[in-house]
């Protein structure tokens, strides 16, 4: 009996003994993780990022809207025949201007002259017999049917001499308006047809210029505006005047198509060229403006960093108008703020700083 109560304590005192070593293990985990923790926040906190930055301050801005255009011809057309034929005269220069109306080609036409002329004479036979029968009518001597059908072929006569008259305006290609003769195609002696291009024509005095603009400006121009514009190879300037805005925003560009109209003296600008146009908006006399790189773009918004007390902090900003080295911000940002140039892409809300320069 003593001896079993013997071991029982000890068994006790065994458990007691694991059951503690356990515990003081865990409260001194705890401890030691406390005593880290501090110890880390503070080598992070006083973890520096060497940054450049900017003081935010207010200029005058000429807002624009820059886009990329191109030029057209005011009028342009391809002339093709509106019937098969051989070409038996071509009486145009390629390049050379030519007046509205003037004849530019002239297809085989003595089949349907002579289709014509065989016409005529029906016709002319067909009315010397009604005039016998209108006469022989006063008498009775024919009766009025007769007399209504021979009416009739000298109609019908008339009708299809119409046609062949039509058909012999077609053998004439004619300048649809005034304007410059392009590269001719064909030859005399070419058999041609309604798909053969002979050459072009187009209107070079005026020009029109298309271009587009981000849907966001869609309230900001209007007909009338004057636009500005280059194209390369040429250190000129020129202007036009936009004439008309298409009424539906592109889908796929999100974007708005205007044209414009502009004087070409002397033909110095050629259709299809690349245009860098400008439309001057309105001036801006306390615009905020910071380098575009100050700016990370999200999914959702933008934003930049600030130095706030010498630690980083994000704000949200919105942005407006752009240029080759700068951005508008539209809202949040104030004048005096500092904002972060570089190294922005390192640093968290928080973070400590140390600044290389300052402009």
């Amino acid at each position: 009996m003593r001896s079993n109560k013997t071991l029982r304590t000890i068994l006790i005192l065994l458990v007691v003994g694991v059951i503690g070593f356990f515990v003081y293990k865990a409260l001194a985990g705890k401890e030691e993780k406390k005593l880290i923790q501090p110890n880390a926040g503070a080598n992070q906190k006083k973890k520096e990022i060497l940054v450049d930055a900017h003081v935010v301050k207010t200029s005058v801005l000429d807002e624009a809207i820059n886009a990329s255009g191109t030029l057209q011809s005011n009028e342009e057309v391809e002339l093709k025949p509106e019937i098969s034929g051989r070409i038996t005269h071509i009486y145009f220069k390629e390049g050379a201007n030519v007046a509205k109306g003037a004849l530019l080609v002239k297809i085989y036409d003595e089949d349907i002259k002579a289709q014509l002329q065989k016409l005529k004479l029906q016709q002319e036979l067909a009315k010397t017999t009604l005039k016998r029968q209108e006469s022989l009518l006063k008498i009775n001597g024919i009766s009025q049917q007769d007399v209504d059908v021979t009416a009739n072929q000298v109609s019908a006569y008339g009708a299809d001499i119409e046609y062949n008259q039509a058909q012999l305006q077609k053998t004439e290609i004619r300048a649809p308006f005034s304007g410059t003769i392009g590269l001719r195609n064909v030859s005399e002696g070419a058999i041609v047809s309604p798909t053969t291009i002979m050459t072009t024509l187009q209107q070079l005095n005026p020009l029109k210029i298309d271009f587009t603009v981000p849907e966001k400006y869609r309230n900001a121009v209007k007909v009338g505006d004057e636009i500005s514009f280059s194209v390369a190879g040429d250190n000129n300037t020129y202007k036009g005047k936009i004439y008309a805005i298409d009424p539906k925003i592109d889908l796929a560009t999100r974007s708005l198509k205007l044209r414009a109209l502009l004087p070409n003296p002397g033909n110095k600008l050629l259709p299809g060229a690349f245009a860098k146009t400008t439309i001057s908006l309105k001036d801006i006399p306390n615009a905020i403006m910071i380098p575009s790189q100050c700016v990370i773009p999200g999914t959702r918004d933008k934003k930049v960093i600030i130095s706030e007390n010498g630690l980083a902090k994000s704000v949200i900003v919105e942005t407006g108008v752009r240029d080759e080295n700068n951005i508008q911000i539209l809202m949040g940002l104030e004048p005096g703020d500092t904002v972060i140039t570089t190294g922005i892409l390192q640093l968290r809300d928080g973070m400590n700083m140390k600044f290389k320069s300052i402009e």
